[in-house]
């Protein structure tokens, strides 16, 4: 469950920066005190996150996914395995095991081992043993690595990503320790616009998207989720919230939801704080704005 915060200030933290959000800010957003929630249980408090995340360096992998353990970073066991089963290092060189965002180029970059842990503490429900997930914009491949441990040799993780040379360097980054679930078909990564989704090899019981993604993907995206399936990772705010807070179009506040396909074929939506992250754009805007 996700709990109800009771600290007065959220801190988020995206690919490139953090950003502070006030719960008066949230409220311009449209959020009321009982829909603003944590990413972690009740007892985990905002500000809790606030003083731990960026302060989780490791000197290697282990001491790296100890050190967000002993933080409250990573709540659950099934979390804490599979990051200690996929090395850090294997997915970029550079200071892999700091508790910070790093280029991987073309405008990209692998997250914070923080927000690592907060986007599988999110998907822990759904990406169970057999389970089937979709990583929209999956770049370096370090999530797809993640979650395919939880979801074991029955379940399946693929990962979409628009820029073709890093698809094939996270391809390369997955064969250095998990070329076996690439054999076998456990992980696959695919090159392609992952606004579109990958409706081939759906449904999904998650889709996790790891840019700023327009509400227009929404419809085209849950379409592909299996019943009670989510689709998580922030969007834009829409035209009409920032027509009444020109705050959020001056600033590019963005906010991370969940979407969830009932059994009755309705979504649902939850809204958790705002965030900052790149866009989920085009190919050619990315590699335009990446020169």
């Amino acid at each position: 469950m996700l709990g109800k915060c009771n600290s007065k200030t959220l801190v988020q933290f995206n690919r490139l920066s953090n950003v502070t959000a006030t719960r008066s800010s949230l409220t311009r957003l449209g959020f009321s005190s009982n829909k603003i929630k944590c990413p972690f249980s009740s007892s985990f408090t905002t500000r809790n996150f606030a003083m731990m995340a960026w302060r989780s360096h490791g000197n290697d992998n282990r001491s790296l996914v100890d050190e967000l353990k002993n933080n409250g970073l990573i709540k659950s066991r099934d979390v804490y395995e599979a990051m200690l089963k996929v090395d850090r290092g294997d997915f970029v060189d550079h200071n892999p095991y700091l508790d910070q965002p790093v280029p991987i180029g073309y405008g990209a970059t692998i997250s914070a081992p923080h927000m690592h842990a907060h986007a599988c503490e999110l998907l822990r429900e759904k990406a169970k043993a057999g389970a089937k997930v979709l990583d929209v914009g999956s770049g370096s491949g370090i999530l797809v690595a993640y979650l395919a441990e939880m979801v074991g040799p029955t379940g399946r993780v693929i990962g979409i990503e628009h820029i073709k040379e890093l698809a094939d360097q996270s391809r390369k980054n997955l064969e250095k320790s998990h070329k076996d679930k690439l054999e076998s078909g456990q992980i696959e990564i695919v090159h392609g616009d992952g606004r579109q989704g990958y409706e081939i090899g759906g449904p999904y019981d998650a889709i996790h998207i790891g840019a700023a993604a327009s509400e227009e993907v929404v419809p085209k995206l849950t379409s592909q989720l299996s019943k009670n399936g989510i689709l998580l990772g922030p969007f834009e705010p829409s035209d009409d919230t920032k027509e009444a807070d020109p705050y959020l179009g001056m600033f590019g506040h963005q906010e991370f939801r969940s979407y969830q396909r009932k059994e009755d074929g309705k979504i649902s939506m939850n809204k958790y704080y705002d965030v900052r992250y790149v866009p989920l754009t085009s190919e050619e805007k990315q590699r335009g704005a990446a020169t």
